[in-house]
């Protein structure tokens, strides 16, 4: 018995829709980067107070009239409360169309890129409580920390070096890093958010019922959705409840099939639309928020050489692509599945040290888990950095070791000797 074959071509529909995604996550990875970068280099500049000065600057509204909405909050906490629950909408909208359309819509296909992001989850959070309850001065607060998936980050590394990549693999990619968002913003909202309120949970839980009732009725004007958006997110809030749950939430009550004489439903409407101002700027000021560590006082040694900093580095740098590669084995030895003859298990190594790129929502998770220790959470925020890094570059160096392959595989998956913009591939008949 051969069993299956898994990490195969993706269908005509399913490569346009991929390639349309991760071309999008490549600028926003770009952005995200020179973000990082800048807030860093000011942070440890000689104008660094003015860095620290502007993050914890108050904006808002304390009322609206006689209504006291208790929104003047500091600018850092709008970019992980706000910005990224544009991000995190994205997510539940990426999420639908693979629940649904995509690769998790069948048993047999989601159940690799599952079971891999799962693997990607456990372990490192396992090292870093390890690492944590073995060195004096742990603390195991952070242990969803080294859990996290940039993807954008992931993809900006793949444009310089992997841009011949099979398909098949970024898709794995895009898939496992879906899914490790999802069960990132599970442990978000039940073990970071605290002081629940279950008045204004079910306040945004009722929201969250109208949009889905909305979208049944087929209803399409923004003046329906944005009110009910904003109060969802408004409610979540206050529930306790991170607000980047919201985000999630009416991502993934968002209709993704077309009706009759729709060309486009109404996931990839908001895709195409509020995709470009997460990846461009939600996403990015967020970073330029989050990234700006002061090292002046504390220093890189001590930084990187705490409890904390080892736990995070690690469990992004080694725990990752064991976990991603041992789950993604042992799901393939028991269900007796084998790879696409174009993809070897290093190629599945290389993408587990993709996902070692944690980033954006191992940054989030650092200010929720250390938010009241500063020294603790500047030395959990430069392993991240450093982390992200150091998984790159041997995530570079595996894939540089495999480009010829690769280019043989892009060469014939791109192929079009007819010129009709569809790849020779999809036109031959299935093999035998």
């Amino acid at each position: 018995m051969t069993g299956r074959e898994i990490l195969g071509r993706p269908s005509l529909g399913q490569r346009g829709w991929l390639l349309a995604q991760l071309r999008d996550e490549t600028v926003g990875g770009a952005l995200l980067l020179a973000a990082a970068a800048i807030a860093l280099i000011w942070a440890n500049s000689p104008a660094g107070d003015s860095y620290a000065a502007l993050i914890s600057a108050p904006i808002g509204p304390s009322s609206i009239g006689p209504v006291p909405v208790a929104l003047s909050l500091p600018v850092g906490v709008w970019a992980a409360d706000a910005l990224l629950a544009i991000f995190f909408f994205i997510v539940g909208l990426e999420l639908k169309h693979e629940l649904v359309l995509g690769s998790l819509s069948r048993f047999r296909e989601a159940i690799v890129p599952a079971a891999a992001a799962l693997g990607g989850m456990v372990i490192p959070a396992g090292l870093f409580v390890i690492v944590n309850l073995t060195l004096v001065g742990g603390n195991t607060a952070g242990w969803g920390v080294p859990m996290a998936t940039d993807i954008a980050f992931a993809l900006a590394v793949l444009a310089v070096i992997g841009r011949s990549l099979p398909v098949a693999l970024r898709a794995f990619l895009l898939t496992l890093a879906v899914v490790d968002d999802l069960g990132a913003i599970a442990v978000i909202a039940v073990f970071y958010s605290d002081k629940f309120q279950t008045g204004w949970f079910l306040a945004a839980i009722g929201c969250l019922l109208l949009y889905a009732a909305a979208q049944r009725a087929r209803i399409t004007t923004p003046m329906v959705y944005v009110p009910l958006v904003i109060l969802g997110w408004l409610f979540t809030y206050y529930s306790g409840v991170h607000a980047t749950v919201a985000g999630v939430a009416f991502g993934l009550l968002t209709r993704v099939r077309t009706d009759s004489g729709e060309l486009q439903s109404p996931v990839d409407r908001l895709n195409r639309r509020i995709h470009p101002i997460s990846a461009g700027i939600a996403v990015p000021l967020f970073a330029f928020c989050a990234a700006g560590v002061d090292l002046r006082s504390i220093g890189i040694g001590p930084a990187i050489t705490s409890p904390i900093a080892l736990g995070i580095i690690i469990g992004l740098v080694i725990g990752k692509p064991v976990g991603v590669v041992g789950a993604t084995w042992i799901t393939a030895r028991f269900t007796r599945a084998r790879l696409h003859p174009s993809i070897a298990w290093r190629d599945i190594g290389a993408i587990g040290l993709l996902a070692g790129i944690g980033f954006t929502v191992a940054l989030l998770i650092t200010e929720l888990a250390y938010d009241e220790q500063v020294a603790q959470l500047d030395s959990a925020k430069i392993a991240v950095l450093l982390a992200s890094v150091m998984a790159a570059l041997v995530a570079s160096l595996a894939l540089l070791s495999r480009n010829r392959h690769y280019a043989r595989v892009a060469a014939v998956e791109e192929r079009d000797d007819d010129g009709d913009g569809i790849p020779d591939v999809y036109q031959q008949p299935p093999d035998r």
